[in-house]
């Protein structure tokens, strides 16, 4: 009896080792089974788009988010010469006068296009709006608590050159300088501290148009009609071009990713190309579709690439996503047809951009 008793017992506790070991491969699969099921139905999330009306016929150009989550969202209303500030949590929208009509006898006053005509904006370090304004040939900051307005007027010899100045877009670098472009042949900086310019003429004439500076402090800016990116340091103010592998590709907006790497548009040759600064290459990826006219680009903090498309042959124009690690194109119609979307901009989890044609700010959510 002893002896079965002591091999009955072994007997169990081997039983129990043994279901023991089978619940935990037991538990062990379910648990990846529903890791699995979970990465998939994350995988799966698509982005969602949310449209805000602003004021009719403003012609809502350029955005700049306010990097807080549900902070304000800056944009330029070129038909009213107006900075407007949207509310995203309460869909609110707030307008300031950026300028008024400025009469030929007043001193200073531009010799044309005398009203303010608000194109790009860019916020600074203390969250305050620089605006690139072609109507008052200015840069102008707005700030972010008192709504004051200030207007810095370009150089007189700048629009004594330059009857319109077609000021563009502006960046702001590490140092806090604003540099900007004029579409009228010409790019600069402003240092905000001592007013003072520094403009140069842009090589090949008229034509710049988007730029950005990238995490290690370089500016970029693309040349539309001069088909060419420039690179700018800083430090020097030495210029270098570069040209993507297509000619006459006519560039447009610009952005960078996490690496400095540059990503543009490329307008006419239905292209999105990079730029590597580490081996100095590029690469260009052909738009999908059979017509595409590729515009805004910007890239988000996962390193993401947004374009927006202006052909409608579907029904609707369309902003893709690209994802640099498989070089896969997702495209996402937009909301409203003809929505021209000029220019992108972002924080986390939220791309941002105007529709000028149908007076609208969007917002896309993009469920990453």
């Amino acid at each position: 009896m002893t002896r079965l008793y002591k091999f009955s017992e072994r007997f169990t506790y081997s039983q129990m080792d043994c279901v023991f070991f089978i619940s935990a491969i037991v538990l062990v699969s379910m648990l990846s089974f529903a890791l699995v099921e979970h990465q998939n139905v994350f995988a799966q999330v698509k982005p969602t788009m949310q449209e805000s009306s602003v004021k009719n016929g403003s012609y809502p150009h350029d955005v700049a988010p306010d990097p807080a989550k549900d902070g304000p969202v800056w944009f330029t209303s070129e038909f009213t010469g107006e900075l407007g500030k949207l509310d995203p949590t309460t869909g609110n929208v707030t307008y300031i006068q950026l300028g008024k009509e400025c009469l030929a006898e007043e001193p200073g006053c531009p010799p044309s296009n005398s009203t303010s005509f608000p194109h790009g904006v860019i916020l600074d370090a203390d969250g305050a709006p620089w605006v690139t304004d072609a109507g008052l040939h200015a840069m102008v900051r707005v700030d972010p608590k008192t709504e004051e307005v200030k207007v810095y007027p370009l150089p007189e010899n700048i629009t004594k050159k330059f009857k319109r100045s077609q000021l563009n877009t502006p960046t702001i670098d590490k140092d806090g300088m604003v540099w900007f472009t004029g579409r009228a042949g010409f790019y600069g900086k402003l240092n905000p501290e001592t007013e003072e310019y520094k403009i140069w003429l842009a090589p090949r004439g008229p034509g710049p148009y988007g730029i950005t500076t990238a995490p290690d402090g370089i500016v970029y800016f693309n040349s539309w009609t001069g088909n060419y990116t420039g690179r700018v340091d800083p430090k020097t103010d030495n210029l270098t071009i570069l040209d993507p592998p297509t000619p006459n590709q006519m560039v447009r907006r610009v952005w960078s990713d996490s690496q400095s790497n540059i990503w543009v548009s490329e307008w006419a040759e239905k292209n999105l190309a990079a730029y590597f600064p580490s081996n100095s290459s590029w690469k260009e990826w052909r738009v999908p579709g059979d017509t595409p006219v590729p515009y805004g680009v910007f890239v988000d903090e996962k390193d993401k690439v947004w374009l927006t498309d202006w052909d409608e042959t579907n029904g609707t124009q369309t902003v893709f996503r690209f994802d640099p690690t498989n070089e896969k194109f997702e495209s996402f119609p937009l909301p409203s047809e003809h929505s021209d979307i000029h220019q992108m901009n972002g924080r986390a989890g939220e791309v941002w951009a105007a529709e000028p044609g149908v007076h609208k700010i969007l917002v896309i959510r993009t469920g990453e």
